[in-house]
């Protein structure tokens, strides 16, 4: 294992981004309250369209308007109400993000949907996904790159003593590669990506970006190599999907970070929320699994939900992110 040192403090704790509600200022104060160590800029989807994932990532894009169709998001001929809208929203989140953290002086995260996933879920203006295109999936990634340097930029601006983490959400990023999107008939998939090309793609929006970067994929499969040879600095987890321990051991032997997901994102049949020194078991758990010393852990890994908890209620969300803040602080005094 590698003597590194990661972007974000020992024993931190975050969320991977989405909470529950409409009032981005509640919010906030919310992650602000409960994170100290490693706060995020909140996701609201129940906001509605432009708060979501997709949208909200599409709306930054550089000349790569977008729109909605039939409830789907596409391509656009030209800027319409619908982008108007999920750039409102962003800019909104951020003045929020300003005025409650304007003295903040450690890392922040933001977090944005990444090309595959974007790629395999926007659709071209005369229909059917980017995905099926090459060449468009080309142009997209770039868009996305360049539309994300603006945007950690305005971040920056905003917190100016802060330094900006990025995460990457790729949800269907396992699904590209092994060739398991469907097509808009459902009769058939779209055919895999060569894990070359989608490196070169991913490499090329985290060099854009500029800053260190997480890549977050909730799936049994994650292409951990792939992830990390592309540069980027970690990878975020739901430990329940985590079946097969020696591809993580291995990348994190090499110094990849681990936002691990150890909290479920929505309550037991008790309706209970996990205490922090359950969460910290869990944590500690695959730890000594995979054979690590004690004495790094609280260093090169982040406590956070399993995922998302935008369909959590406002209590759960809210112990759960207390639960992770307290397990990593239990994690970093051992």
């Amino acid at each position: 294992m590698t003597d590194q040192q990661w972007p974000w403090p020992a024993g931190a704790a975050t969320g991977i981004g989405s909470l529950p509600g409409t009032d981005i200022a509640e919010a906030q104060r919310i992650v602000l309250g409960e994170l100290p160590a490693l706060p995020h800029l909140p996701e609201l989807p129940a906001r509605g369209p432009g708060a979501d994932l997709v949208g909200r990532t599409a709306g930054l894009l550089v000349e790569l308007p977008v729109e909605l169709y039939a409830a789907r998001w596409r391509i656009a001929l030209r800027p319409g109400r619908d982008l108007r809208r999920a750039r409102d929203l962003m800019e909104r989140d951020l003045d929020q993000l300003a005025e409650q953290a304007e003295e903040y002086a450690g890392p922040v995260k933001v977090q944005a949907a990444g090309p595959f996933t974007l790629a395999a879920t926007l659709e071209l203006p005369l229909g059917g996904r980017v995905l099926r295109d090459p060449g468009a999936v080309r142009d997209l990634a770039g868009s996305l790159g360049e539309g994300l340097r603006g945007h950690l930029a305005a971040v920056s601006r905003r917190l100016p003593r802060a330094t900006v983490l990025l995460q990457l959400d790729e949800p269907s990023l396992p699904a590209v590669l092994a060739g398991r999107v469907p097509t808009e008939s459902g009769l058939g998939t779209h055919r895999p990506m060569e894990a070359e090309v989608a490196r070169a793609l991913l490499r090329g929006v985290l060099d854009a970006a500029g800053v260190p970067t997480l890549v977050h994929c909730c799936a049994p499969d994650v292409p951990l190599e792939l992830i990390r040879s592309a540069g980027a600095v970690g990878v975020a987890l739901d430990l329940s999907l985590v079946k097969d321990l020696d591809p993580l051991g291995e990348a994190l032997d090499a110094g990849f970070g681990l936002l691990a997901g150890a909290a479920p994102t929505l309550p037991p049949s008790s309706g209970r929320a996990p205490t922090s020194a359950e969460v910290a078991d869990r944590v500690r758990r695959l730890w000594d699994q995979l054979g690590f010393p004690r004495r790094r852990l609280a260093e090169q890994v982040v406590v956070t939900p399993a995922c998302g908890l935008a369909g959590a209620t406002p209590a759960y969300a809210r112990a759960v992110l207390a639960a992770c803040r307290d397990a990593g602080r239990r994690l970093a005094e051992e």
